[in-house]
């Protein structure tokens, strides 16, 4: 009883296996269909991918070009799956599929939130342009010439040459501040004057000065103002222009700063420090006859040239040229 126990237990595994091997072997010419309808969709969505059409959607932006190329292709191929399985009667398993990608998509998101994020808003900074490469900006607190936007940051070089990386998702959604956008920005010097001063001369005569400083434009003119009235002496705040495509904005104002200062000193405007003096003098020492104590005169300083500089632009330039086409801003495309 037992050996034919064993040999019915044998013959209908035997059986079941035989049945196994017919049903798929009689389902491989259905599975030769659908992964040739996979590997035809997969070259239709690379031939789509390519087509001219596409480039016209973001023929300004390579990456977003290359965003639309890619999407395209994986939509053909995901339609390609789908009418894949409907030939292998298996519809019942897109249902699965999209439910355990939908709960993975979910784990993802949260795992990987900061670089979605920022890739997302590297998306949008490219079809928006903020700036422009080499644009002098300030965002967040980082002040520094614009020199490239990836997917995941904006890179800037501050004014002393050094690198910071601002992640796109804080550039996104912080305030920015564009020097050059406007070419002509505006400096001011504050200078304290005695409370017994004539306040429209001291006003004048340091408007004047600005007038000649090299770099300050004539319109809008320079200007000043009363801003404040202390206990010893009134803050007079001077305004002027500098056009930066031509003159070193910081050259400029520390330009105008001497001149102002040296203007209102000539013309007798007393400008009182807040600080207590102690003389000690002693007896002066008997002079040798024929001479006298004046003062050794001092060669003229020699003039200060607040050109712009362009310090930068040799290590812009070299930043560049290393980076290639992987800069997502274009100088040509229309601006926010």
């Amino acid at each position: 009883m037992a050996g034919s126990s064993a040999m019915f237990n044998l013959e209908a595994v035997a059986r079941r296996l035989a049945e196994d091997a017919e049903r798929w072997l009689a389902g491989v010419p259905l599975f030769a269909v659908a992964l040739v309808v996979v590997l035809l969709a997969w070259f239709v969505g690379g031939w789509l991918s390519h087509r001219n059409a596409l480039d016209h959607v973001a023929r300004r932006n390579p990456f977003l070009r290359d965003l639309v190329r890619t999407s395209v292709r994986w939509l053909i191929t995901l339609l390609g799956a789908v009418v894949a399985l409907e030939i292998l009667n298996a519809t019942a398993m897109v249902g699965a599929i999209l439910g355990t990608a939908g709960v993975l998509g979910v784990a993802l998101g949260f795992a990987f939130k900061d670089i979605l994020e920022n890739y997302l808003a590297g998306v949008l900074m490219s079809l928006r342009q903020p700036f422009a490469p080499r644009d002098h900006v300030v965002i967040d607190g980082d002040e520094g010439i614009i020199v490239a936007l990836t997917s995941r940051a904006t890179i800037l070089m501050t004014l002393d040459g050094n690198h910071v990386r601002i992640p796109n998702a804080v550039v996104f959604r912080s305030v920015a501040l564009n020097y050059t956008r406007n070419p002509s920005r505006r400096f001011e010097v504050d200078v304290g004057v005695g409370v017994n001063e004539d306040l429209a001369h001291a006003q004048h005569v340091g408007t004047e000065a600005l007038a000649r400083v090299p770099g300050v434009i004539a319109k809008p003119p320079p200007r000043a103002s009363v801003i404040a009235l202390g206990d010893w002496n009134v803050q007079v705040r001077y305004f002027g222009w500098v056009d930066q495509r031509s003159h070193e904005f910081l050259l400029v104002k520390s330009e105008a700063t001497r001149r102002v200062k040296e203007a209102l000193g000539r013309a007798g405007v007393e400008m009182p420090e807040p600080i207590y003096r102690v003389n000690m003098e002693t007896s002066a020492a008997p002079q040798e006859s024929g001479k006298s104590a004046s003062p050794t005169p001092r060669p003229p300083a020699p003039a200060i040239d607040t050109r712009s500089t362009r310090d930068l632009v040799p290590q812009l330039e070299h930043e560049e040229s290393k980076r290639g086409r992987s800069d997502l801003l274009d100088p040509d495309a229309p601006q926010e």
